[in-house]
């Protein structure tokens, strides 16, 4: 008995079924656009969506209608992503930019047992600091908006614009990470409200500290001590929102769709993502290249060199003759040059396209303008949403 493999997504498949998307890439390929490319799609098809991003540049805030991105979502007027009224009807655009700081001051305020201990958390030097610049908490908090806006902002499309970098997936990472902490021993002996236990129980922390307090100062232990004995009898909210992102990454409703160029550099990095994905036991549902050399055509570089020989070969018997004979034989010289590099490009993507399976692949081209407008972003859109997107 055989088996029919799994069915290949699609594009359509990813803003039509999809509930939560994740743009995952390094930086400068293009993700952000993409990402409220994919959002506004889906609203136009008559989906409730939303996109998150970590981009502080204004420029998707100016593409998007807007002068800035608030820490919350700000519903789209639809005149501007749907300015002909041709889109299916109940759809909606929001957009926002991700706050780390803000999301982590609700998530302490709603876990806290009064105003008061929120208050002693959120006043606390060291959660200060931790909460806007610690190494991982802008990737736990962009799973925590949206968890946020899963279980709560009754939307049917969340489209996230990952963070910039290779630890750009860390946010899978993150909620574990988090557990991780909970379950420390050393974090759970700084959690017991007294310190005649620690003198009991904890001489191995008592040690610890007063090596931290000598290279870092007495002071800022205190200040670590104390935001720990304010977290006490948080810590299972935590553990049970953790557990509830990584539910969200798991489910069958969740796509990642990865971003890159045709850049090898960039390929390296989206092979890279694409790997990572797969030791989570997910899959890339869309592979989107951008500023892709376009083919022209379908002969091959060699051939057209050597019709730019034949061209220079041929007798011609006045000046204007052997002008034109020369310049069109040039011309054929830049499309063998143009298509080298679009032939080029495609070997060096398909260990990627390898690498992703069943992914629906489109090719965006190297477009004539800047991305400012929704005129540009519907451009992108019919490209990315042709039937032959991997065929460019």
């Amino acid at each position: 008995m055989t088996g029919t493999g799994p069915v290949p997504h699609t594009m359509d498949e990813v803003v039509e079924q999809g509930h939560v998307v994740l743009c995952c890439g390094t930086g400068g390929v293009g993700k952000t656009t993409t990402a409220a490319v994919l959002a506004m799609e889906g609203a136009r098809r008559g989906r409730r969506a939303v996109v998150v991003t970590i981009d502080p540049a204004k420029r998707l805030a100016n593409a998007l209608g807007l002068d800035e991105l608030a820490s919350e979502p700000h519903e789209i007027n639809p005149a501007l992503w749907d300015p002909k009224g041709t889109a299916r009807p109940g759809g909606h655009l929001s957009a926002m930019m991700l706050d780390p700081k803000a999301t982590f001051d609700r998530l302490v305020t709603r876990y806290a047992r009064d105003p008061q201990q929120a208050q002693r958390i959120l006043d606390n030097t060291f959660y200060r600091n931790i909460s806007s610049a610690l190494s991982g908490t802008q990737e736990y908090m962009a799973m925590e908006k949206l968890h946020e806006l899963h279980a709560e902002g009754g939307y049917e499309l969340i489209v996230v614009d990952t963070p910039p970098s290779r630890h750009a997936l860390d946010f899978l990472d993150a909620p574990a990470r988090l557990l991780r902490l909970l379950d420390n021993r050393v974090f759970r002996l700084l959690m017991v409200p007294t310190r005649t236990y620690l003198r009991v129980a904890g001489a191995a922390v008592q040690s610890f500290l007063r090596t931290v307090s000598r290279v870092v100062g007495a002071e800022v232990v205190d200040d670590i001590v104390t935001f720990f004995r304010a977290f006490e009898g948080m810590e299972e909210g935590f553990r049970q929102r953790a557990h509830r992102v990584q539910e969200v990454l798991a489910q069958p409703e969740t796509r990642f769709v990865l971003v890159t160029s045709p850049q090898r550099d960039a390929l390296d990095e989206a092979q890279f993502f694409a790997e990572k994905i797969g030791d989570h036991g997910l899959s890339v549902a869309a592979l989107v290249v951008n500023r892709m050399h376009p083919r022209f055509g379908d002969e091959h570089a060699e051939g057209l060199r050597a019709r730019a020989a034949s061209l220079r070969d041929l007798p011609v018997s006045s000046p204007e003759g052997q002008a034109a004979r020369d310049h069109l034989a040039a011309g054929y010289d830049n499309l063998a040059d143009f298509n080298e590099i679009a032939q080029r490009e495609r070997r060096h993507l398909e260990r990627v396209r390898v690498r992703v399976g069943h992914a629906a692949v489109a090719h965006v081209p190297f477009l004539a303008h800047d991305v400012h407008d929704f005129d540009a972003l519907s451009e992108i859109a019919a490209l990315l949403f042709s039937p032959d997107a991997a065929d460019r």
